[in-house]
């Protein structure tokens, strides 16, 4: 058992790189998309909060690994350019990951008080000014626990783009699986993915609670 690490994890880490590229450009889609849909379902125009909760639950609803055989098989059909299957992954992850993001920043803006923006209002600030100088930045604080998890369960999530054959890391593990069909070679192969995936999620975590203490300083527990 474990005596094969030389061989396994080296061929396991090649595939670190498309891991990784993978849940960069899914982290900046689904912020991206978390901010605007997550301050859309909070607009007091109907027809507004009816797109955004559209889109939100539409990405809740559906699994993720058939958003991704969608974006990677059926969309490229159903248009006149190609796509490759990184951005059809990367796409998926984005998606699905910010319409669950965007009601944490809904939350967190909503649980802003009113007092506070009534604050802003009287001292003559615009509903602009109001957002961007005394909700979000009380908001921020309080998205910031419910936006790392959602970042670690996105890092996890880039596990699926196999199944569309991107050479990720757990791709690679599979190929291992495939050519060692010893129980216990099996049971080293997945051992070694699981703890690359552990120590991947670890700065995620630590990144976190440091932004949380940061955000924190200052602000009565009272």
């Amino acid at each position: 058992m474990f005596t094969n690490i030389d061989t396994f994890l080296p061929y396991i880490l090649g595939g670190l790189t498309t891991t990784v590229q993978a849940f960069l450009f899914g982290a900046v889609l689904a912020y991206s998309i978390a901010i605007v849909a997550g301050l859309a379902r909070t607009s007091r125009l109907a027809i507004v909060r009816g797109v955004a909760t559209v889109f939100v639950e539409l990405f809740r609803g559906t699994s993720l690994l058939v958003q991704m055989f969608f974006f990677a098989f059926a969309f490229p059909a159903l248009m006149p350019f190609t796509m490759s299957t990184f951005i059809a992954g990367g796409l998926a992850l984005g998606l699905n990951y910010g319409a669950y993001a965007s009601e944490v920043v809904r939350g967190a803006v909503l649980a802003v008080p009113k007092g506070q923006k009534e604050a802003a209002i009287s001292l003559n600030m615009s509903k602009f000014q109001t957002m961007r100088r005394v909700v979000l930045p009380q908001a921020f604080r309080l998205m910031l626990p419910g936006l790392g998890n959602n970042a670690i369960e996105l890092l996890k999530g880039t596990s699926l783009v196999y199944f569309i054959s991107l050479a990720d890391m757990t791709f690679n593990a599979n190929i291992l699986r495939s050519s060692n069909t010893s129980l216990a070679a099996q049971v080293e192969i997945y051992t070694y993915l699981l703890l690359v995936y552990f120590v991947l999620a670890l700065p995620l975590v630590f990144l976190t609670r440091w932004l949380e203490k940061r955000a924190s300083k200052g602000v009565s527990t009272a």
